[in-house]
């Protein structure tokens, strides 16, 4: 039975309103199937008029438990007067109706079992939770906002996002940009979304990502460690208000993707950890739930409703939120048993090999269920090892992904760009090595805020030379990373040179803007991403290699590389050379596949974006000299720590491509 075949019989489903639920037969047997994927409907604390009587119905599923009852503002956070029951099937669901509970009272669901155990617990289904630190549920209300984002829905359920020109914005909510004059405390949504959309729209960004922002007890863990994986931080605003700005992005034609973490969650008393005095969420055996990286712990994906529960999660923020797409954080440590573990550490799975092949088939279900239920919506994997296949179909026996971060074009990339340039001429293989495997995955190209933590200082910082030398080395870095086939992401402050690594604590310093080398580098960004969404060369083949050809690679001895980005037509081509050395090339001849007059469409060096500006003026007539195996060849002036991007003075006049010799 298809995804979308379960969705319509549980929208049509009749519910007994003589009993205290929302959960039918057909309900529970999707949950216990690991195929119920809009548990968001059902469980926790839900609106609900039963008898004539307006009310909350309750209901959490703790099968291990022997007792639980809800308590919060309405009954004096009294254990012994709201005991729910659990359900005649088994499900290990207990239901609770309690008339005349209203929206935005404080709750927790205590568990007893047994074995002695006992905790007063957030819901795992709360919509809202109080201000950190405390750690209360918060019955959530119908939602009053108004969407008016029809033509951007509508429009994202047609689109082909591989066909698409794709740059993200990564951002995280709490330190873009603060208020210094009350407290320095952070934007909440609503003036965020006074602000991003504007921004995002003159920089050219196509997507904004956030870093996590579901519930989470320390804000110094960034969202990455999540007590409340239903609920909007509230440390910013109601979920309507998160809904404003998502809905100004829309309005705005920009995209939102969140950070989604499904691969482990953490130990706090409150939270899904020894839910009901049970191993309920994560395995009990700690060489396969316990993750020694965060000292967090892992989700037991064969466990059928734990699959539930988190791909209605997926599924509820594309759904509720309007959210375009999901990055899954740390794909890596979810495929392999034996990730940061020493011999004797981990368990083999069935077959004796080291894969987790329960988080794969999960991996798998939750692709095919975001692709069926939310059309035009994506997934993006943080995966930093060659497990085969991530973004090829499950058909196929890949995992699903449509996207996948290129881990290794980022070490590469920013080890040799640390290295003094008299040194890049041996080092060399290191920006042309992704090459090999560049169309192997549909990837993104990543200069994220992991590379601008933890003392590895900002991306400026980590720049060889002077201060000219080190602006014009990010340029060089952005040039080539945008002239490099795959999708783009920046991390924010990175798009005019943050000096500072960044610090959750702390606003960007917006203030740099007023220095010419911060304000250039802000406006070649700008630039790159109206190069890369206007120019069909940059996106159409993306993902193939019919839209990449090197021209020279080896010129080891002048640090110079050079290609071509080719799209579908003959004169969609555009030609990039990079020099990445601070000397200036005079007189630099390279092959060219075509007779037609080429123009200096986009110089990383000019004066505009604080360079020296020694530019390739005019037309640049290519000659009949065979170079680099191409029947003609320009003559061209290569400034230093610079990137040119050429392209053909008129496509009317471009001649037919030459076969290679």
């Amino acid at each position: 039975m298809s995804v979308r075949k379960v969705k319509s019989l549980i929208e049509e489903t009749d519910i007994d309103t003589a009993a205290p639920s929302l959960l039918s037969a057909f309900d529970i047997g999707l949950f216990r199937e690991g195929r119920h994927y809009m548990l968001y409907r059902h469980m926790g604390a839900q609106l609900h008029t039963h008898n004539g009587k307006q009310g909350v119905l309750f209901a959490v599923w703790a099968p291990g438990a022997n007792y639980v009852s809800v308590i919060g503002d309405f009954n004096g956070w009294d254990k012994g007067s709201h005991q729910l029951q659990p359900r005649w099937d088994s499900s290990g669901i207990w239901e609770l109706f309690v008339p005349d509970v209203q929206a935005g009272t404080r709750y927790k669901f205590h568990i007893g079992n047994a074995s002695g155990f006992s905790a007063d617990k957030a819901d795992p289904f709360g919509f809202e939770m109080e201000m950190p630190p405390h750690t209360a549920s918060v019955v959530g209300g119908h939602s009053a906002f108004t969407w008016t984002d029809e033509r951007w829905m509508a429009q994202r359920r047609q689109q082909d996002i591989a066909g698409m020109p794709l740059s993200i914005y990564e951002l995280h909510v709490g330190s873009w940009r603060r208020i210094p004059e009350e407290g320095n405390r952070w934007m909440s949504y609503r003036e965020l979304a006074e602000w991003l959309p504007a921004y995002c729209n003159e920089m050219g960004f196509t997507h904004v990502e956030l870093l996590p922002v579901m519930e989470h007890p320390f804000y110094g863990s960034w969202g990455y460690q999540l007590t409340g994986y239903y609920a909007p931080s509230s440390r910013f605003g109601t979920p309507d208000d998160f809904r404003y700005l998502v809905n100004a992005l829309h309005v705005h034609d920009i995209g939102i993707l969140l950070d989604w973490v499904p691969s482990h969650f953490p130990g706090d008393a409150h939270g899904l950890y020894q839910f009901d005095g049970t191993h309920l969420y994560e395995h009990a055996d700690p060489r396969e739930g316990y993750h020694p990286d965060w000292q967090s712990y892992i989700f037991n994906y064969g466990r059928n409703e734990v699959r539930s529960f988190l791909i209605s999660n997926a599924v509820y923020w594309l759904d509720q939120f309007h959210i375009d797409g999901l990055r899954v954080d740390a794909v890596a440590s979810m495929l392999y048993r034996d990730y940061s573990r020493k011999e004797g550490e981990w368990i083999p799975n069935h077959l004796n090999g080291r894969e987790n092949l329960e988080a794969i088939a999960f991996l798998q279900q939750l692709n095919d269920a975001v692709h069926q239920l939310q059309p035009g919506t994506f997934t993006i994997a943080e995966e930093s090892t060659a497990f085969p296949g991530v973004t090829h179909p499950v058909a196929g026996g890949g995992l699903g992904f449509d996207f996948k971060w290129m881990m290794g074009w980022m070490h590469d990339t920013l080890a040799y760009f640390q290295k003094d340039p008299l040194y890049r001429s041996f080092h060399q293989h290191q920006l042309t090595f992704s090459m090999h495997y560049a169309f192997s995955e549909k990837f993104v190209l990543p200069l994220s805020h992991d590379e601008v933590v933890h003392g590895k200082g900002s991306l400026l910082a980590k720049m060889p030379g002077d201060e000219w030398q080190k602006a014009a080395n990010l340029r060089l870095l952005y040039g080539y990373m945008f002239g490099h086939p795959g999708a783009k992401l920046l991390f924010m402050g990175s798009e005019w040179g943050q000096r500072h690594e960044w610090r959750h604590e702390h606003s960007l310093d917006w203030d740099l803007l007023a220095h010419p080398f911060h304000k250039g580098i802000q406006a070649l960004i700008k630039d790159l991403n109206h190069l890369y969404t206007t120019m069909p060369a940059l996106y159409h083949n993306n993902y193939s290699p019919e839209g990449f050809e090197w021209i020279d690679y080896q010129d080891t001895l002048n640090s110079v590389f050079c290609w071509l980005r080719k799209g579908h037509e003959a004169g969609d081509h555009l030609l990039f050379i990079a020099n990445a050395t601070p000397q200036v090339l005079r007189q630099y001849e390279l092959g060219v596949p075509q007779q037609a007059a080429l123009t200096e469409y986009m110089n990383t060096d000019k004066a505009c974006y604080g360079g020296s500006d020694i530019c390739n003026a005019g037309l640049i007539f290519p000659q009949p000299l065979n170079r680099h195996g191409r029947p003609y060849a320009i003559s061209v002036t290569l400034p230093p720590l610079s990137v040119l991007v050429l392209q053909p003075a008129d496509k009317n006049l471009v001649l037919q491509e030459q076969p290679l010799k």
